[in-house]
């Protein structure tokens, strides 16, 4: 019997609401999501950084109204400072760095810079950063304990390791220096005797850039709102260099499932969809992390019991020389799992670039980068944002 035209209308009707319902949940999602079993992920499609950008809403500390004067002994500095493992020989690209950042927000605030080596700093060293800003400047040697190879290390084991690593083309892994500040930046910075009395920090390494003036008080915006981290950039790490990392991390999970926070980010961490042989080479670990050449921190966070524990157990495994384990990854997994997923903030307003790539919002702030450019050089290098899982799973806060 035909359905009478009215009814067949209604359904119509109902259908293309259904669709348009869809649509705008999709479109409530933020960025376009590559699906599982597409023909491959070559990046985000809408950039947010391309819509305007402002800063936080909420009660912001500006130099104007508050007392910042370097050498005030009330002033409105929280307990933070901007730190820096940087060798003697780097300065050349440090000082345009140290510019860049006094220029666009530290000249405003003249919060302390604590420089650490693991060699003496020299006295060009000295002279020439604190010529660069009107805040204290602190020169710190890392203790030989927090540096060399622990005891338990078999280190014919790792130049074997790393000659293997070295023939897959894997940047730095031959260098023991660079599996030593990775261990470093993972889990020895925070224990540092300089840093026993700060809440908070914000690392600058040498060779970075920073675009746009930020007039707020960056730390006291973590303090005012209990944040735990601040990142950028957010990339797919490669997986060779890793194989052991997850499989290692769910061991430790398994002895200590009380350490898990009640809002994770174990989504983001284990996605299959993007880049699903990332995930197979890893072991079920996405490789998605925050890029740790900037990161605002909370002391406290990673010198708490479940990361502090989570790194020594990763520690004793060996994973940083045997393999080339990043404090990148190793921070983001220690966020993603202990951490509150609500207090981890992505930084937008913030123009930065660590080569080849950018967080580049579009605000009159900003000068000198191109809003919404993820990178700079060949298209393969689109794949490598990590962003639309980061804001699907996690979101944009």
């Amino acid at each position: 019997m035909a359905v009478a035209r009215p009814i067949r209308m209604l359904g119509a009707a109902c259908i293309l609401l259904c669709l348009f319902l869809i649509f705008q949940i999709n479109q409530s999602q933020g960025p376009s999501f590559i699906s599982k079993g597409s023909k491959g992920y070559d990046g985000m499609k809408n950039d947010p950084l391309s819509n305007p950008t402002g800063e936080p809403e909420g009660h912001l500390w500006r130099a104007e109204d508050n007392d910042y004067a370097p050498d005030s002994a009330s002033s409105a500095r929280t307990n933070a400072a901007l730190i820096s493992l940087v060798r003697n020989e780097e300065l050349n690209d440090l000082i345009p760095t140290m510019k860049d950042l006094e220029r666009t927000w530290n000249g405003k605030f003249n919060y302390p810079w604590i420089f650490f080596n693991d060699k003496p700093f020299t006295e060009e060293f000295k002279k020439r950063t604190q010529a660069e800003t009107k805040a204290k400047c602190y020169y710190e040697q890392v203790p030989k304990e927090h540096w060399d190879p622990p005891e338990w290390i078999n280190m014919e084991l790792f130049r074997e390791s790393a000659a293997i690593l070295n023939e897959q083309k894997i940047q730095y892994s031959d260098k023991l220096s660079y599996h030593q500040m990775c261990r470093w930046n993972s889990g020895m910075f925070y224990k540092h005797s300089a840093l026993k009395n700060y809440k908070y920090y914000w690392r600058v390494e040498p060779k970075v850039q920073f675009f746009c003036n930020v007039d707020y008080d960056v730390f006291r915006f973590m303090e005012d709102r209990n944040l735990t981290y601040g990142f950028t950039i957010n990339l797919f790490d490669a997986p060779q260099t890793l194989p052991t990392l997850w499989p290692e991390t769910k061991k430790f999970l398994a002895a200590n499932p009380s350490y898990l926070s009640s809002n994770n980010m174990m989504e983001w961490l284990t996605d299959n969809t993007l880049r699903p042989d990332h995930t197979e080479a890893a072991n079920g670990y996405s490789t998605c992390h925050f890029w740790s050449n900037f990161e605002i921190g909370d002391l406290d966070f990673f010198r708490g019991e479940q990361y502090d524990a989570y790194f020594n157990h990763l520690d004793r495994a060996g994973g940083f020389f045997y393999e080339r384990w990043g404090d990148a990854p190793v921070h983001s997994i220690g966020l993603g799992l202990f951490a509150d997923a609500a207090k981890v903030h992505w930084f937008r307003d913030i123009g930065y670039n660590h080569i080849p790539y950018f967080n580049c919002p579009n605000s009159p702030k900003c000068s000198k980068c191109t809003p919404g450019k993820f990178y700079a050089g060949e298209p393969f290098l689109a794949k490598e944002d990590c962003r639309p899982s980061y804001f699907k799973h996690v979101g944009m806060h």
